[in-house]
């Protein structure tokens, strides 16, 4: 990559942008997740210039005693360009084949991309699967520890040579809001193809407006959201505000940036970025338990829908979720598995482990827990979900 112009303190202070931001994030880990729209073009090539970009970038901060974890796409887009493929992958087994193609390619070009910066890389890939089992997940998680310590940079992928719907996160933004905060990441920095969030959805006649930054996510800021997706990735601005809603609960704070700009590099060696920010909620902290239960949620994770008085115990409260408070049970799910609990407009408050199955949910919901015996023919507990197995994601 050739040698590009750094801007000055001078320069950046001379800056008047409601939307460029100081980091103020010290020497704690950050997780970058890119994209494959921003790495590969629409032929599957990958680019270089981008790529060395983010590695000079992430070398830099490294230099200064800031480590990264990188969320990295572009397996199954870079498949395709080494094949020469131009229409896109249609059924399971040709995005497997394309992945297995491409990630060694992928992982190559960021080896050299590093290596010109005597950073040494790491791969790992995972599945929802390694988040599910609490054993790998821990696993996963000392993993990337230990790498981040040693001064690696740890590059992290969905295993999709292997992912099927039952198991896949569905794209990296999630999979690298999870990762954030496993690690407690004291920022998620996403890089895609456009500035941030825009107020209006970019078409030609619209004037989209970037949203400097985000207090709490509302219905307005999701209806800014187009379910478009790009011609090379999945994920789409949807996933990306689905993963600042999961860093933000944990107290971790998310940028959407334009990893396509080079002056977004060079304001990011400054300690600047011009996106949106989403600001961490306070005063949240998560046990690793927890950590654990909020990895293992996907997009695809049952539901219970709880009345008034239930929120009300939980949040307010702070109770176990009894049979009694529940309305409805949404999904297919067994005895310890991973629910998400929803107030009577839908809206997620909570989630944790299932006591029960959906079936004998839906035959106990709104009983008092002395009743549960007689309709079950056994009570092996009293909660639906028990305290300490609960995270509230309202404050």
């Amino acid at each position: 990559m050739s040698a590009e112009k750094t801007l000055s303190q001078s320069e950046i202070s001379a800056i008047s942008d409601p939307a460029l931001h100081r980091l103020n994030i010290g020497k704690g880990i950050v997780v970058i997740k890119v994209g494959s729209a921003t790495l590969v073009d629409a032929q599957g090539n990958l680019d270089p210039n981008t790529m060395g970009r983010l590695a000079q970038l992430i070398a830099a901060w490294m230099d200064r005693g800031r480590p990264v974890a990188l969320v990295s796409s572009g397996a199954i887009a870079t498949g395709r360009g080494v094949l020469g493929w131009s229409q896109q992958p249609r059924t399971l087994p040709e995005k497997q084949a394309l992945a297995s193609i491409g990630q060694s390619h992928l992982m190559y070009a960021y080896i050299r991309a590093f290596g010109r910066h005597n950073r040494n890389v790491a791969q790992i890939l995972l599945t929802r699967d390694d988040m599910d089992d609490r054993r790998r997940y821990l696993n996963a998680r000392y993993t990337i520890e230990r790498l981040v310590k040693l001064g690696i940079v740890p590059i992290i992928n969905e295993n999709d040579t292997v992912a099927v719907d039952e198991i896949e996160f569905g794209d990296n933004d999630i999979l690298a809001a999870i990762v954030a905060v496993k690690i407690q990441a004291k920022l998620l920095l996403v890089l895609t193809t456009v500035d941030g969030l825009l107020s209006v959805r970019p078409t030609r006649e619209d004037n989209a407006r970037l949203v400097p930054r985000v207090e709490r996510i509302t219905p307005e800021i999701e209806g800014f959201v187009s379910e478009d997706l790009s011609p090379v990735g999945r994920g789409g601005m949807q996933s990306k505000l689905q993963a600042a809603r999961t860093v933000i609960r944990a107290g971790i704070p998310a940028v959407l940036t334009n990893g396509r700009n080079p002056d977004t590099f060079r304001l990011l060696e400054n300690d600047r970025v011009r996106g949106t920010w989403f600001v961490a909620q306070k005063g949240r902290r998560f046990s690793r338990r927890d950590q654990w239960i909020l990895a293992a949620r996907s997009a695809r994770t049952p539901c219970l829908i709880v009345d008034e008085g239930a929120r009300r115990a939980l949040i307010e409260g702070k109770k176990s979720l009894l049979a009694a408070g529940v309305t409805e049970a949404r999904g297919e799910f067994e005895p310890g598995d991973i629910l998400d609990i929803a107030d009577p407009t839908g809206r997620v408050i909570a989630c944790g482990l299932a006591n029960y199955g959906a079936h004998d949910i839906e035959r106990i919901k709104g009983l008092h827990s002395s009743r549960i015996a007689a309709v079950l023919g056994d009570k092996p507990y009293d909660e639906v979900v028990h305290r300490d197995n609960l995270v509230i994601l309202e404050n």
